[in-house]
């Protein structure tokens, strides 16, 4: 069975040097779309890692993955200390998965909480970190992930929610975005909650304290792919990427998953 998994996962080589055209997820959200009879359109703008704001980079990095660096695509010590603590308070704090574990179910997996699933985004994870640097792995995550129903990426989460940029974003704006990945259909920073604006303040005091990676001097050259046509049609968001920064659950609102 792990060899049948392991060959039948697909090559993340391509990666180094082309923008996935679409994800897993995305395509999710269409078929979820169809099925209920809606018609949703699908903004993404796809900008290299060079165009995104260092404050998005490092308030995304506390929310999502302070060990980015430390860890070579499955954080097992974090695994390890949030089962403890799961099972020191008998309910889920937070989720365990690194950004590599989140790019590697948003690009070719689903929702699904079995473990076979899991398995796959494990050994896409570690697959992923050999074949790609951490710089071009941050880079594909920031412009895939979801913002909100139909919003895709740093650049359409910008314009849509500040009227800017994913280049001149503030560190405050940064750190509202960041606090609305882990759920992105409930936490918007169109109408931020107090739950939101409280993992804002949490993420705003700890942005000075991780940095981002670098880029190499091959993937600044690399030309990024055209943009997505703004029109294209897509799903509403619903996904819950996995939630990295502690924070006390507000009463009236319920604890993440």
């Amino acid at each position: 069975m792990l060899a049948y998994v392991y060959l039948t996962l697909p090559d993340v080589r391509v990666l180094a040097t082309a923008n996935p055209k679409e994800t897993a997820f995305m395509r999710l959200r269409t078929d979820e779309a169809m099925k209920d009879g809606r018609t949703v359109r699908r903004v993404q703008r796809w900008v290299p890692y060079s165009r995104i704001s260092s404050n998005l980079k490092r308030a995304v990095l506390v929310a999502e993955d302070d060990a980015f660096f430390e860890h070579e695509g499955v954080d097992f010590d974090q695994i390890r200390t949030v089962i403890e603590r799961d099972l020191a308070s008998g309910r889920t704090v937070r989720g365990a998965s690194t950004i590599t574990q989140q790019l590697a179910k948003n690009l070719y997996l689903s929702e699904s909480r079995d473990p076979l699933r899991k398995l796959r985004e494990w050994i896409l994870a570690r697959r992923l970190e050999a074949a790609l640097s951490k710089a071009r792995i941050f880079e594909i995550y920031l412009n895939v992930i979801e913002w909100g129903d139909g919003v895709w990426g740093a650049e359409a989460a910008a314009r849509r929610y500040f009227g800017s940029s994913a280049s001149s974003l503030t560190p405050s704006q940064a750190a509202l975005l960041a606090g609305a990945i882990v759920n992105p259909r409930v936490l918007t920073p169109a109408k931020p909650t107090r739950r939101l604006l409280n993992r804002q303040r949490i993420i705003l005091a700890r942005m000075g304290g991780v940095t981002p990676p670098t880029q190499t001097a091959a993937e600044i050259e690399r030309p990024a792919a055209a943009e997505a046509p703004a029109d294209t049609p897509a799903p509403a968001s619903d996904a819950v990427p996995a939630e990295r920064v502690e924070e006390p659950a507000p009463a009236d609102t319920p604890s993440t998953p």
